[in-house]
């Protein structure tokens, strides 16, 4: 019983190491790339719930939990969720393509963007970036929600930083607009 509560006190205490250097890596490469801290919450939510299902599954392992009705109980929350989540599984894509977006994608807020979409091209600046869609400010100043799986499918040209106040209608490439590489801080 004391090996028990050790090695629960030790996944609780492990748990706040692992969240508070994910926290902090999360927070220093979202300074790097200039988010604003609105998404950078989002994505420290996104994975202190992940440690936290982690940190329960090992202490429920760790404890010895009867799996016979655990896992009945798990089997059909699990059949309910699949059908919802196939069902809506562009929610789930979209939420996923957020993460991804934070991570590695190279335009930011204030750029201004072109989507090669087929049937219409979208220009626009980028507003905001959340977990289901990117805001973009139209050229006439409406506003565009572009959900986020499709913007990683589609070809993006970065066609400004932010910084252009243009209004001629020229939408064309900014020469000294230079995309930096990727670097972990």
């Amino acid at each position: 019983m004391y090996t028990q509560l050790l090695a629960t006190l030790g996944v609780i205490t492990g748990y706040f190491v692992v969240f508070g250097l994910v926290r902090k890596l999360i927070r220093s490469l979202g300074q790097a790339k200039r988010v604003p801290a609105q998404r950078v919450i989002y994505i420290n939510k996104y994975f202190n719930g992940l440690c936290i299902f982690t940190a329960l599954v090992m202490i429920s392992l760790i404890w010895s939990i009867d799996y016979s009705n655990l896992m009945l109980f798990a089997s059909s929350i699990f059949a309910i969720v699949g059908v919802a989540l196939f069902a809506q599984w562009s929610i789930l894509s979209n939420v996923t393509s957020s993460i991804i977006i934070f991570f590695a994608f190279p335009a930011r807020i204030g750029h201004r963007i072109r989507i090669l979409d087929d049937e219409e091209t979208i220009i626009g600046e980028i507003v905001e970036i959340t977990f289901f869609q990117v805001l973009l400010r139209g050229e006439n100043g409406e506003t565009i929600a572009y959900p986020n799986n499709l913007l990683l499918q589609k070809p993006v040209i970065i066609v400004g930083n932010g910084s252009d106040t243009s209004s001629n209608g020229d939408s064309g490439s900014n020469p000294k607009t230079r995309i930096e590489p990727f670097r972990l801080p």
